[in-house]
């Protein structure tokens, strides 16, 4: 198996490198988020994705594509299934396409580690993009480790980001005290 694992971030990486080594699969990372925003945060996590590929010799690609325009193009008709209509679909469409065209015969994305990911979702496209262009999906639901990758994130000083990625879910992550504030 020659497996291309869209990347979002070190922390989120961890366990999948392990878990997925620890099952003698030696993984390919592979960066293309243009959901990040603002630039900064894309930078920061970009930046400690390169530093740990290198601190654990996993082989790693990156992709740049800071994508603001065009994500707010794509999400802002319909904001709350922006994850399922737009940022799952273009990551996991641009690994499927990198993968095919590059020798890689399976796909699977360190988005299934989080337990704040739509879950089903991400496997339901991550398998129907796979079938489009040939190749596989590999499933894991990597939510299992996800504790024990963040701790080890932290215990090896990884930068550890505070939303998802995307300037609305940044936002979510304030609603509560959003809320309170118009209350007092």
């Amino acid at each position: 198996m020659k497996l291309l694992l869209h990347t979002c971030c070190a922390p989120c990486s961890v366990y999948c490198i392990d878990s997925l080594r620890d099952e003698g699969i030696e993984p390919t990372v592979y960066w293309y988020n243009p959901n990040i925003h603002p630039y900064m945060e894309y930078k920061a996590r970009r930046d400690c994705l390169k530093e740990y590929a290198q601190m654990i010799n996993v082989k790693a690609i990156f992709e740049e594509e800071y994508g603001l325009k065009t994500f707010c193009k794509n999400v802002t008709h319909d904001l709350e299934k922006r994850c399922e209509n737009y940022c799952y679909k273009v990551r996991l469409e641009q690994t499927a396409k990198y993968a095919k065209e590059n020798g890689y015969d399976t796909i699977s994305t360190t988005l299934l580690v989080s337990p704040y990911q739509k879950h089903e979702i991400l496997k339901r496209q991550g398998e129907e993009i796979a079938q489009k262009y040939g190749i596989e999906f590999l499933y894991r639901d990597f939510r299992v480790g996800f504790r024990e990758g963040q701790a080890k994130a932290r215990e090896i000083g990884l930068y550890m980001q505070k939303y998802c990625g995307c300037v609305f879910s940044e936002e979510d992550r304030y609603a509560k005290q959003i809320h309170k504030d118009k209350l007092t």
